[in-house]
């Protein structure tokens, strides 16, 4: 193999601070902090924004959304073009 063309492959904890879950991997993923993990052991830290801890599709679990809001947003929107409304006078 050729020198110098590889990235560094390290062990690197990734952290999901919305669900206060973290997990040590094998990545190339570039980090600026460490953390001390549980093997005593100081390790590069790669905070998630979101993991199989925190998305709906493993969890379960669906965020419940201001659907109405958004809804009354909508009609309030396309109400003056008259979009989805059916004419009186049975024209299409």
């Amino acid at each position: 193999m050729k020198k110098g063309i590889h990235p560094n492959y390290r062990p690197v904890v990734f952290q999901d601070a919305a669900a206060n879950f973290a997990f040590l991997s094998q990545s190339c993923a570039p980090t600026t902090e460490t953390i001390k993990w549980t093997d005593g052991n100081e390790y590069p830290l790669y905070k998630l924004e979101i993991s199989s801890a925190s998305h709906p599709f493993f969890t379960g679990k669906m965020k419940l959304l201001d659907t109405t809001g958004r809804v009354q947003k909508f009609n309030d929107k396309y109400k003056k073009t008259g979009a989805g409304y059916a004419k009186k006078d049975g024209a299409k």
